[in-house]
């Protein structure tokens, strides 16, 4: 196995970077900047960067299968179409619940399009802190995101037994997923918001993209809404 080698490749200063997602078709990263209320679009070839800002924070994107993406925006699920930049509401829930919104979202293998207004967490080791997103690589093993534990770490989903831990040289990790030429790198995303001075200095990269490479596994592509 090749040596593991961790870089921000895209400087965002996100303050809350979540749900990363490969599209393969148009060789870029999706993810999300929640309280930014922005969903954004990078392609790692051309460093192009792109933007569309919501109306409300943004939790979660996804592809679609017809076409464009989806996203999980306030308390809408939406379609996006990314040429024209409109966003359409598709289904709203808990519309008498003030100050509430979706918390995160992934599509199933079924084509469904799951998220959680809110979620129990449960801590894992003490040095982990508190898992956030998560994804599947090719041999069936979890990889999960430590929020504000620096790392992120492979797991037997049946056992629970942990495989491997890579750290990296931001505290808030947010979310991880496989993309690139074959699944083969990881694409973490993080957060800045809830640092204070001395911690952003001394983590300057914070609320960055990092890629991941040299893990010996690789990824599976993502599945789309199928509506």
């Amino acid at each position: 196995m090749s040596s593991i080698k961790i870089e921000c490749v895209l400087p965002e200063n996100c303050r809350c970077g979540e749900s990363p997602v490969w599209e393969e078709a148009s060789n870029s990263l999706l993810f999300v900047d929640i309280p930014a209320r922005k969903i954004c679009r990078w392609n790692p070839l051309t460093n192009q960067l792109q933007r569309v800002t919501a109306d409300a924070p943004v939790s979660s994107v996804a592809l679609r299968q017809s076409g464009g993406y989806v996203a999980t925006i306030g308390t809408k699920f939406c379609a996006l179409n990314w040429e024209d930049q409109s966003i359409v509401a598709l289904a709203t829930v808990d519309k008498d619940k003030k100050n509430n919104r979706f918390n995160d979202g992934k599509v199933d293998p079924a084509g469904r399009y799951f998220a959680a207004n809110r979620r129990s967490v449960y801590k894992l080791e003490k040095e982990e802190q508190i898992p956030d997103g998560m994804c599947i690589d090719a041999e069936g093993k979890l990889w999960v995101a430590c929020y504000n534990g620096g790392r992120v770490i492979r797991l037997d989903p049946e056992t629970g037994k942990r495989l491997q831990t890579v750290k990296l040289p931001v505290d808030k990790t947010t979310s991880c997923c496989f993309g690139g030429k074959d699944y083969s790198e990881m694409y973490v995303t993080c957060a800045r918001d809830g640092l204070d001075s001395e911690n952003l200095l001394r983590q300057p990269e914070a609320g960055g993209i990092f890629k991941i490479t040299g893990l010996g596994v690789k990824g599976i592509a993502p599945y789309p809404y199928a509506g």
